[in-house]
């Protein structure tokens, strides 16, 4: 039987109504009505309960959504999504800056690189409990985590417990990558691109859903994503698309979709937060839209090819509304990152400090992302390893963590071949013609775009 995942009303119910305990609201009554009629917890790692729902459930969760949708919140005042309002509450929002030289073909082609790799590092790994990964690694004698996960010398009760991602395995184990396969955080960066080529730099969140629609395979979607894709299709527009039954919202998908608005305009975190606004406000709202309001400004700090990931960091956290969950989350990791020399100590604090939230959320994942960068000093192994090591959304942590440390190695040759050699300069997607492209070539695209974008007083 098909179970469409991240979409059923009953599966959704459960998140939106943890959404709602942590954004303020007070969804107890709603609850208590929702168990009270035999409505299940959601999901805790897959996108669809393992039975289907009565037709009475289905029918119950999508009146409670909406019931749920109609709660203020507590929040609301300090985390904003409004542009305007974001701005009013970020007393160091960044100025108009010098114009700042543009990253070179070689820096992009090291970024598109450093993404894939991260990304194909966490793959196997993807959906597993923290211990699962640090057991997994310690069998193959890859732990501190340095190098690709292997299935060899792995015990198969360990497997048992812990098996690789499902999907993943067959082509991201170190005995089986053979060039860089399909995954959404490459197919997302692809469609920036196609729609800055389409559109220019002044395109809007419209245009964002008119390319999704275009060139984007539904079933290529997930979470916030796929619920907005959903929307689109029953005529709801943006950015009422982030919000209607889309408990989703303050995930991680629009952090992951952030990067080529900040390495098409280096020096102006600004414009880049700016541009990953607009993107990010189809799919996302507050925490979810700083996420990748936070990782486009830091790319693009790391863009002018004089920033040290440090100061990166601090540019990010410049166009995040400081009372916000999110800022203060950044914050904290950071903090932990500098001041504990054991970063599985890091990791376990993070752990315990967002034990509330889910795997693929915004906060914890982003929190991770900036503890790695900052512990590893924004060393390109460092840095994916540790993203990938402390567990949640791995392959997006390991994507975001290697795109800013491989922009900041400048060449493709500054990464390790271990790294960049099984990737055979070949990169596999769904995207458009974009199928087999070489990160040469996505390099190249990517400078003619930010040439052509660069902002000038």
């Amino acid at each position: 039987m098909l179970r469409l995942t991240w979409v059923q009303p009953e599966d959704l119910l459960g998140h939106e109504l943890a959404q709602a305990y942590q954004d303020g609201r007070a969804p107890e009554a709603i609850a208590a009505r929702w168990h009270a009629a035999g409505g299940p917890e959601a999901p805790p790692r897959a996108g669809t309960s393992p039975t289907p729902a009565s037709r009475y459930l289905r029918a119950l969760a999508g009146d409670l959504l909406d019931e749920l949708a109609e709660l203020p919140s507590g929040l609301a005042d300090a985390e904003p999504t409004d542009l305007g309002q974001i701005r009013a509450h970020c007393p160091d929002w960044p100025a108009r800056p010098v114009p700042a030289p543009a990253p070179t073909q070689t820096h992009l082609e090291a970024a598109w690189l450093g993404r894939a790799v991260g990304c194909l590092l966490g793959k196997p790994v993807e959906k597993l409990p923290l211990e699962g990964i640090r057991d997994l690694a310690r069998a193959g004698g890859n732990w501190p985590l340095r190098t690709w996960f292997t299935a060899r010398g792995v015990p198969d009760d360990l497997l048992r417990t812990h098996p690789w991602n499902r999907r993943s395995a067959p082509t991201s184990l170190a005995e089986n990558i053979d060039g860089m396969p399909e995954d959404d955080d490459l197919n997302y960066p692809l469609l920036n691109l196609l729609l800055l080529q389409r559109y220019g730099r002044d395109f809007t969140t419209a245009d964002v859903a008119r390319l999704w629609l275009d060139e984007l395979p539904a079933g290529r979607t997930f979470t916030a994503e796929r619920v907005a894709y959903r929307n689109l299709l029953t005529g709801i527009e943006p950015p009422h698309t982030a919000h209607h039954h889309n408990p989703f919202r303050e995930w991680i998908g629009a952090l992951i979709r952030a990067d080529v608005h900040g390495w098409t305009n280096p020096g102006d975190p600004a414009a880049a937060a700016e541009a990953a606004h607009r993107d990010a406000t189809l799919t996302h709202t507050a925490n979810g839209v700083y996420a990748a309001m936070f990782t486009a400004a830091t790319i693009a700090e790391a863009a002018t090819g004089h920033g040290d990931i440090h100061a990166c960091l601090r540019t990010g956290l410049t166009v995040v509304p400081p009372a916000s969950r999110l800022a203060e989350a950044i914050r904290h990791a950071v903090h932990l990152a500098r001041t504990t020399e054991d970063f599985d100590t890091v990791v376990d604090a993070l752990h315990t400090t967002h034990r509330a939230y889910h795997w693929v959320h915004a906060l914890p994942n982003t929190a991770l992302i900036a503890a790695a960068l900052t512990h590893a000093n924004g060393d390109f192994s460092g840095s994916i390893c540790r993203a990938v090591s402390g567990g949640w959304d791995t392959d997006s942590n390991g994507a975001t963590a290697g795109s800013v440390a491989g922009l900041l190695t400048g060449a493709p040759a500054a990464l390790p071949d271990r790294w960049t050699t099984p990737l055979k300069n070949r990169l596999a997607t769904s995207v458009a013609d974009f199928d087999g492209i070489g990160f040469d070539t996505l390099a190249q695209l990517t400078h003619q775009l930010t040439h052509r974008e660069t902002r000038h007083p």
